[in-house]
């Protein structure tokens, strides 16, 4: 119950904060949809047919999780275990990659991006991660992208990019940083200022730190469970602490923005506090993530009973709008973006 302690807490300092001192509560039609990892309601995530249709969708980010390849590329997938995401187990010419690791302190068993080339990345083909909710009609057509794959569509297009850096002190361990290239990309694609079409997110704490000290771009501080878990890299920080007055200002010392969980700015139907808390520090707030299966939308916005069904996910947004928020994250960005037109 910790974490309802600190949004209670949050939510009467925000009342005592005057409305000079934080962020102005954006219009609906300003609120960022973000695609998360694509159209990744449709279509295999974080491929770039799920990108390409975020983008036909209105999306204004298209969000690529970045992970390193043997030889320091960097590739869009949610983890650098990838037997959930693509046909890597049906490829017997790699069946002796399998293996076991201690990935932030968690044994993981599976195939990792990392003990494979970007030529042999390329010779996988993407699948449903979540078949038992979602289509599996688009398994097998499509590869993995690399970051730069996904810069070239998004400039093509005129959207943004907005990566997450996927257990980066993990891949620095191994001698595969995930900073530099990305920096390095982004300079390539002159996306290094405050002004470019980036935000940069992150769990951890003294990556978004060592980002900070490496280019312009946003930056984004991602907050797990309060109750329970912390920064990998940060030891005696947890979550929660971050969620204090105190806290979040600390974060804007290095960061543009906060990514809660969803259930962090509303709960049970009301607002935590945490949205104008968070603006009161100078921290846009992008919450994670709104899908439209029963499953993960809260009983209200729930129609039948199956959880497969799609529920009221318009509801849901237009609450969070209302609460305030700057942005949302979503599978569905078809939905997203109907929501704010309608809010």
């Amino acid at each position: 119950m910790r974490h309802l302690v600190i949004l209670l807490a949050l939510g009467l300092a925000a009342c005592m904060t005057s409305p000079e001192t934080g962020m102005s509560q954006p219009p609906a039609d300003q609120v960022l949809v973000i695609a998360h990892r694509g159209a990744s309601g449709e279509r295999p995530e974080h491929t770039l047919a799920a990108y390409e249709l975020a983008i036909r969708q209105g999306a204004d980010f298209i969000e690529p999780d970045l992970v390193s390849t043997k030889d320091g590329v960097l590739v869009a997938r949610h983890e650098n275990e990838i037997s959930g995401t693509t046909d890597v187990a049906e490829h017997p010419e790699f069946a002796d990659r399998r293996t076991e690791k201690t990935i932030d302190g968690e044994m993981v068993q599976g195939w990792f991006t990392e003990d494979f080339t970007l030529a042999e990345l390329k010779t996988l083909r993407a699948k449903e991660r979540l078949p038992q909710l979602r289509s599996t009609a688009f398994d097998g057509r499509f590869e993995v992208p690399t970051l730069a794959e996904v810069i070239s569509l998004a400039k093509e297009h005129g959207v943004g990019i907005y990566p997450e850096t996927k257990h980066p002190s993990y891949f620095r361990s191994v001698g595969l940083p995930l900073e530099e290239p990305l920096i390095a990309a982004l300079e390539q694609a002159g996306w290094s200022h405050a002004d470019a079409p980036v935000f940069i997110q992150s769990f951890e704490v003294e990556n978004l730190r060592r980002l900070r000290a490496m280019t312009g771009a946003r930056l984004v501080q991602l907050v797990g469970d309060p109750r329970s878990s912390r920064p990998v890299d940060a030891s005696g920080i947890t979550y929660g602490d971050m969620l204090t007055q105190e806290g979040l200002l600390a974060v804007a010392e290095y960061a543009a923005g906060l990514g809660p969980n969803k259930e962090l700015v509303i709960r049970e139907g009301a607002p935590t506090g945490l949205i104008d808390a968070a603006h009161a520090a100078g921290l846009a707030v992008h919450p994670w993530t709104y899908r439209r299966e029963n499953v993960f939308l809260p009983p209200e916005y729930r129609r039948e009973r199956d959880g497969r069904e799609i529920g009221d996910l318009a509801g849901e947004i237009c609450a969070a709008i209302a609460a305030g928020v700057d942005g949302v994250f979503s599978d569905n960005p078809k939905e997203a973006v109907a929501a704010r037109e309608s809010c």
